[in-house]
């Protein structure tokens, strides 16, 4: 298994055998999960669209522009009155 070694900074550089195995690209974020037995999985954390694909479920029904133009103005009201942020 390929290794890295810890800069002054605390930065490695993941090799490049590890890059292809997890399908990173620069700009591409890892995440460091924590098991219960004590080791460490590195794990991409960058997902790209069609990977989410199911997990969202769309809304129940459309809503109108009226509706949302409605709702614009109560959080507007409200907020003036001192109701929100």
């Amino acid at each position: 298994m390929p290794t890295a070694t810890v800069t002054s900074k605390g930065q490695i550089t993941l090799p490049k055998r590890i890059r292809v195995l997890l399908r990173l690209e620069e700009g591409d974020r890892v995440a460091f999960r924590e098991r219960p037995d004590g080791s460490v999985v590195i794990e991409p954390e960058t997902l790209d669209l069609m990977s989410m694909e199911g997990r969202i479920r769309p809304p129940a029904r459309g809503i109108s522009l009226d509706e949302m133009d409605a709702a614009i103005r109560r959080a507007v009201t409200k907020r003036r009155a001192g109701g929100g942020r």
